[in-house]
């Protein structure tokens, strides 16, 4: 089984012809997929584009994204499903500490399928985007500070998934690697803990970090605890939807994963891998 669990049905370049959320749009994406040979896909789009979570968010990058319909975006999505198309009703919600409770009340309402769980933001400072988390304070405080927050939002039991688990390294930068093999550990220790999956995405390959996301060391510490993984291209394009997914693949096998996650209803199960 190969799923792509993680895509965008917002076009990054603007407006479809006929709207964002739309059917045609969706079958588009699942046509990449089976040309990618990946058998079932997962929509989740940015949280933050959402009127519907505006009372989260106080950054200013976040609300000047917002404004469009969730209720849109989950019939979409549901559409595809009664027509027979392999899609999953995910979204991607931004983790900030303290927001749990406000983040649980606006998922409640919906059908999801899973929810993907992402740190781009400690604070007013970004992780993948200036002005950087790792230029603003010291390399190590960096890479703690995003690891805390990574064991905050696994345990938080808002999330199925965590995606781009180890994203702080975007820019190719990296703590000292002693450093990196503590908070790996605690990373997983933490995964596991919570009963999220993580994500193992192509995604890092376009990236400053040029590598898939996470790496090695923590995807063999993740399988060291028993928590289960799923597969992303983190397209924002339906051309890009399963990019480079064997890359993903060969990296769980090293790490010894032969299973990956399927999610129904927030709802996990194991099939063989490839």
């Amino acid at each position: 089984m190969i799923v792509d669990y993680h895509m965008h049905l917002r076009d990054r370049h603007g407006d479809e012809p006929g709207g964002r959320y739309t059917l045609d749009r969706l079958e588009r994406h699942v046509d990449a997929a089976r040309a990618a040979g990946v058998d079932e896909i997962g929509i989740t789009d940015h949280a933050y584009h959402f009127r519907q979570t505006e009372s989260l968010w106080n950054l200013p990058w976040l609300l000047n994204r917002g404004g469009d319909d969730l209720e849109e975006y989950v019939a979409a999505i549901e559409e595809g499903k009664q027509a027979g198309l392999p899609v999953k009703l995910g979204i991607e919600m931004d983790w900030f500490a303290g927001l749990g409770d406000g983040i649980a009340e606006m998922l409640a309402p919906y059908p999801w399928d899973y929810v993907l769980g992402s740190i781009h933001f400690i604070g007013e400072l970004a992780v993948d985007q200036d002005p950087a988390l790792v230029d603003a304070v010291p390399l190590d405080e960096a890479w703690r500070a995003y690891f805390d927050t990574f064991a905050e939002a696994a345990r938080s039991g808002i999330f199925d998934v965590l995606s781009h688990p180890d994203l702080v390294k975007f820019y190719g930068q990296r703590a000292d690697a002693s450093i990196v093999e503590e908070l790996h550990d605690q990373a997983a220790t933490a995964a596991a803990e919570g009963g999220v999956a993580l994500e193992v995405s192509t995604a890092g390959l376009q990236k400053p970090v040029g590598e898939l996301y996470p790496d090695v060391s923590l995807l063999r510490a993740a399988r060291g605890r028993e928590v289960p993984i799923t597969l992303a291209a983190d397209a924002h394009l339906p051309e890009e939807v399963g990019r480079d997914i064997e890359l993903a693949v060969a990296l769980a096998r090293e790490a010894g994963y032969e299973t990956v996650t399927v999610f129904d209803g927030r709802t996990g199960r194991q099939e063989p891998l490839g």
